[in-house]
């Protein structure tokens, strides 16, 4: 199910759950899915009154839907005294006794019933009780549902091995945004809906994903007639069934993106400038580099947490680095900082909640601090912070704090890791994308927080991009593999008159109008793209480049 993000995949997987389970009430269902989003499965049946236990392998806390006679007799050991598998024991013998559901996440399921390759394989005697599980979880379920279906998308890794050795062959996979960075990485994916099919589908986006890249720029048009991917969705077609969102588009007030090219103030761009030299000489860290760049792009204090090559030391010394530490704490030392002071400052006036995406933890711990310093505010109250090391329910309770109108809060700032995927951000109208990754899905899935069914004002999200920095290409890059995307998930050839609906809805952006026309925040600004992915992606972003 290839569904747009938001559109209510879980509530239809969970009907059909009800159904079939009516049909065939010894079928075992197992849902694995990223442990974030195992308490929405949960919050989801409690929502909708479902009969039907829901059994959450990675939550050692018990529902009182458990089945009586196991949960007792585990009760009857000290607390101290019981195991984490022995929990779980319960939680499955509950699963097998009766018509109900498991949930499992995707890094409980590698680590319970994980398929280990033979070099590494453990001496000694081996766990009964671990074998035990292990047997059951591969062989027992008779349907088996994915969530965020994209997440095991690599063949050498130990979930992907893992989920291709189940044994049952009914299986519903779940993604909004199936395409992540290439073709291979698809061909996995849909290699676990149909694992007999996984030769024919590789040798077919193997045809497909060469002569896209082949073509290049001229695979971005507008009049692509590709064989390849004709092919590809002819294979697909028995078995993907894709839904654009256009219930988004009906049902929602609006969707507004728009890029916005920054400039820099000196001290950040002598900073970047120093990065980018070492970058230009082919410095042998790629990865690294664009890390340095990334942060440094949000505020050019943040490259103290940075690993400096020694040509990059001879222009950012002990003297720059004791300059930048003072100015710390000051945002308008950084033109994204400084940006999103005064963009938050007037949302806070129109009282519209502003969701601030990065996929680092360094800059937004930055950002926590300014905001707090800055407005006065108190972290935990006026502003919230989600990053990847929450416990599931601390992570549950700031959504439920965020998305209440009646609460203080007015910012959340979110890795893009920790809660990008399947969660319900909908208090929030304003989205801020603070960095520019490669990967488009990753950005689709972040607007979607905000951008889904209960939203109900006009969803605004801002691209920062800084000028003269490698984040223009980054962008074009993403946009290019987004386009493909679209290309191989088109429900059909017919023009698609949903996004004629969202452009015609979307207002005025009276907070970026009155920060561009501000006689003291205009030189901020470099350029706007408004509806970005709406123009010629090549010609569109080559106004991006360095």
């Amino acid at each position: 199910m290839s569904h747009a993000p938001g559109t209510g995949k879980t509530r239809l997987t969970i009907i059909f759950l009800q159904s079939y389970l009516e049909c065939f009430p010894n079928c075992k269902p197992v849902i694995i899915a990223p442990a974030s989003l195992l308490l929405t499965w949960a919050e989801e049946f409690k929502k909708w009154n479902i009969s039907i236990p829901f059994h959450n392998l990675s939550s050692l806390e018990f529902t009182g839907r458990e089945n009586s006679a196991a949960s007792k007799l585990l009760m009857q050991k000290n607390s101290s005294a019981r195991s984490n598998n022995e929990i779980r024991m319960v939680k499955i013998y509950s699963w097998i006794k009766s018509k109900s559901i498991l949930g499992i996440s995707y890094n409980l399921y590698e680590k319970l019933a994980g398929v280990k390759d033979e070099d590494k394989k453990t001496k000694g005697k081996p766990d009964k009780e671990l074998e035990d599980i292990r047997e059951i979880l591969m062989d027992v379920p008779g349907l088996l549902v994915l969530d965020e279906a994209h997440t095991p998308r690599n063949q050498r890794s130990c979930i992907w091995k893992t989920l291709s050795k189940v044994e049952t062959q009914k299986r519903i996979l779940l993604s909004g945004t199936p395409f992540q960075n290439n073709f291979l990485e698809l061909g996995n994916v849909l290699g676990l809906a149909r694992p007999k099919y996984l030769e024919r589908l590789m040798s077919t986006l193997k045809k497909s994903g060469m002569t896209v890249t082949k073509r290049g720029k001229k695979a971005l048009g507008d009049k692509i007639n590709n064989r390849g991917i004709e092919e590809l969705k002819a294979v697909m077609l028995p078995f993907v069934h894709v839904h654009k969102g256009s219930i988004l588009q009906k049902s929602l007030p609006g969707l507004r993106e728009c890029v916005v090219v920054l400039n820099p103030p000196d001290l950040q761009r002598k900073v970047l400038e120093s990065i980018e030299v070492t970058h230009n000489q082919k410095t042998k860290n790629v990865f690294e580099t664009e890390h340095k760049l990334s942060l440094v792009s949000v505020h050019p204090s943040l490259v103290s947490h940075c690993k400096l090559t020694g040509k990059e030391s001879l222009t950012i010394d002990e003297a720059l680095l004791a300059q930048l530490k003072k100015v710390r704490l000051d945002p308008n030392q950084s033109v994204k900082t400084r940006f999103l002071m005064e963009f938050i400052k007037l949302c806070v006036v129109i009282k519209e909640k502003v969701l601030v995406f990065s996929q680092y933890i360094d800059p937004l711990k930055l950002i926590m601090k300014h905001l707090v310093n800055w407005f006065k505010w108190t972290e935990g109250e006026e502003v919230l912070y989600m990053h990847g090391k929450l416990e599931q329910k601390q992570r549950q309770t700031l959504i439920n704090e965020f998305n209440d109108p009646k609460s203080k809060a007015k910012v959340l700032l979110a890795s893009t890791k920790a809660c990008s995927e399947g969660i319900n951000l909908v208090g929030a109208s304003r989205v801020i994308l603070l960095d520019v990754v490669w990967n488009p899905a990753v950005e689709r899935q972040a607007i979607s927080r905000a951008y889904r069914i209960g939203q109900k004002r006009i969803v605004y999200t801002y691209h920062l991009v800084a000028k003269g920095t490698p984040e223009g290409t980054k962008y074009c890059k993403q946009a290019q593999k987004d386009r493909i995307s679209e290309l191989v998930f088109a429900c059909s050839s017919r023009p698609d008159k949903g996004k004629e609906k969202i452009a015609e809805a979307v207002t005025e952006d009276k907070v970026l109008d009155t920060m561009v026309k501000h006689l003291n925040l205009g030189d901020m600004f470099d350029n706007l793209i408004v509806q970005p992915k709406e123009a010629d992606l090549v010609e569109g972003f080559s106004i991006l480049m360095p």
